[in-house]
């Protein structure tokens, strides 16, 4: 699989967020770095088809099945942790594999406890639950790792790694240390005009 991106541009009450961004993405995990304002997000939202480009525009993931963490959890609070998978896997919802992907993760012990009474990062670990436990082609996860202490982290990171392999994965990120231990390819925004 490969998306384009081509001379994406967008700006929002006249100041210019992204200017001619072009990019070419494969399978894998790429992490996308700049600072912050740089744009990322807002990139993130265009191929996920929330926001349209002013200028530009992005091939490759019109018949493609997205997942995505957003910046907010975007959880239903009032669920518990199998509620929230339920949710979005209708049918096809396996308790066997929601519970090994909970468990994987380090939400197995959370119970029937309502998702309002989550720590954050308990919050952040099931908002990648659940965009893992959906069929995708591309997953974009941003900023995935707030809140997390280091084990939780590297638990997730794990888990990311063994359950996007040969997925087109796009990460923004502000920490190098993440895109080293996903075994990320890196792009900036700053100039952007790169094929990975």
């Amino acid at each position: 699989m490969t998306v384009d991106i081509r001379d994406v541009s967008k700006s929002y009450g006249g100041v210019e967020v992204l200017k001619s961004v072009n990019l070419t993405l494969t399978n894998g995990v790429t992490c996308l770095s700049a600072p912050s304002g740089a744009g990322k997000t807002t990139l993130v939202r265009i191929l996920l088809g929330l926001e349209q480009p002013d200028n530009g525009f992005v091939l490759g993931l019109e018949a493609a099945s997205l997942a995505a963490v957003f910046q907010e959890d975007r959880l239903l609070d009032r669920l518990d942790a199998e509620g929230n998978l339920r949710f979005v896997l209708g049918k096809v919802y396996d308790d066997k594999q929601a519970g090994a992907l909970l468990e994987e993760l380090g939400l197995k012990d959370a119970g029937g406890k309502a998702v309002g009474e989550y720590s954050g990062g308990m919050k952040r670990r099931l908002a990648l639950a659940r965009a893992l436990s959906v069929p995708f082609d591309f997953l974009a996860l941003d900023e995935p790792f707030t809140g997390l202490d280091g084990e939780n982290r590297k638990r997730a990171i794990a888990c990311i790694r063994r359950r996007t392999a040969g997925k087109m994965v796009l990460v923004v990120t502000h920490n190098p240390e993440d895109a080293a231990e996903l075994e990320a390819k890196i792009v900036g925004l700053e100039g952007a005009n790169q094929i990975f």
